[in-house]
């Protein structure tokens, strides 16, 4: 029999192992692009500064996607909940 704890945990590692690999490549290439690149005067864009950071917009996409999921959790065990008495009268029978 297949522990599925011990399954998702390998996903879970390789998951991080291929993102970290990500960023360190990301990192090399930054630094790559910076030292060949000029350097640009600084752009004032009107109401650039009203503009939200990327990082919020990540945070705020995370916290959504998190208040969804619990969501969708709450759903599945309301629905298992209410259909539990059909699976114990078949598991009865």
């Amino acid at each position: 029999m297949i522990d599925i704890s011990t399954a998702q945990d390998e996903i879970l590692k390789l998951v991080r192992t291929s993102q970290d690999t990500v960023v360190d490549a990301l990192q090399a290439w930054t630094a790559t692009v910076q030292s060949v690149t000029p350097s640009f005067p600084k752009l004032n864009l009107p109401y650039a500064d009203a503009l939200p950071k990327p990082e919020t917009l990540v945070s705020g996409a995370y916290d959504f996607a998190q208040q969804l999921l619990s969501a969708q959790r709450k759903f599945a065990n309301d629905v298992l909940q209410v259909t539990a008495p059909l699976t114990a009268q078949r598991d009865g029978a």
